[in-house]
């Protein structure tokens, strides 16, 4: 099974990134199921109906989120109502939506699971002991399994890796919108990336104009980020994984510039 990750999109440029580099992925990576990261999708903040609807046009099949999951209020009245889009399983019980799907596309099936961290995010369920009961039940019917973890602290981030070694297929972190270079598979068989990094603006900071931010961090008073405008940059990870086993055959992070990507 060939698994296309692509990182936290954020925007209008990361939509734009998203439609403009869809089609050569596919071509190039055969991917038989396509997650990605939507939960800054809108303005950098949550994600709404259409442009969910606009990722499943072009070709995403499941759609992953964060703690911004609520941040627009359009969310409430579909989330419930559509199995492909899930929200971090830990959030407390009784929470809209769902952590966890099975995603079915191109004759193959893939479990998909998202959690948050809690090292510096606001308080919520333990991610591990969530990840424990979740991870258990599908296992009894699926073997590929991936895990987005949104989370801050790339040592979170590695110890969910470890703790899940051997039972997802792919745990890959999303939320800090930085690429990291630590791409591996673990001893027992899970392919594993503390940051997929991010699908948006390539010149502003985290995708947020970069005067806004600096503004921020200069001064400490309040400030309204926006989301940067200008030429993009794509970022993602592909996995082809053995369906007997769920185990990771090989990884490849995904790094792609406007302009200046070729798809051989």
């Amino acid at each position: 099974m060939n698994v296309l990750f692509i990182g936290d999109i954020v925007g209008s440029v990361g939509r734009k990134a998203l439609k403009d580099t869809l089609p050569s992925l596919k071509a190039k990576y055969n991917p038989h199921v396509i997650i990605a990261n939507g939960e800054n999708a809108a303005s950098g903040r949550g994600i709404t109906q259409s442009i969910a609807k606009d990722f499943f046009e072009w070709g995403v099949h499941g759609i992953t989120m964060g703690n911004h999951t609520w941040d627009n209020k359009d969310i409430f009245d579909f989330i419930d109502d559509e199995p492909r889009m899930i929200r971090p399983a830990n959030f407390p019980p009784g929470t809209p939506g769902r952590g966890a799907a099975v995603i079915k596309a191109n004759g193959k099936e893939l479990a998909i699971v998202n959690l948050q961290g809690r090292t510096f995010l606001p308080a919520i369920d333990c991610p591990f002991r969530t990840s424990d009961e979740i991870i258990d039940q599908l296992r009894k019917k699926h073997k590929c399994i991936l895990v987005d973890f949104h989370a801050e602290a790339t040592s979170e981030k590695i110890a969910m890796g470890w703790h899940l070694d051997g039972r997802a297929s792919i745990v890959v972190g999303t939320h800090t919108h930085v690429q990291s270079n630590d791409d591996t598979i673990l001893p027992g068989g899970t392919a594993y990336l503390t940051d997929a990094g991010m699908v948006g603006p390539k010149d502003g900071i985290l995708g947020m104009e970069r005067e806004a931010v600096l503004r921020k961090f200069k001064t400490q008073l309040p400030v309204r980020f926006e989301v940067d405008k200008g030429k993009w940059q794509f970022h993602g990870l592909f996995v082809q994984l053995d369906e007997s086993t769920g185990k990771a055959k090989k990884m490849e992070k995904i790094r792609l510039l406007e302009d200046k990507w070729i798809m051989s």
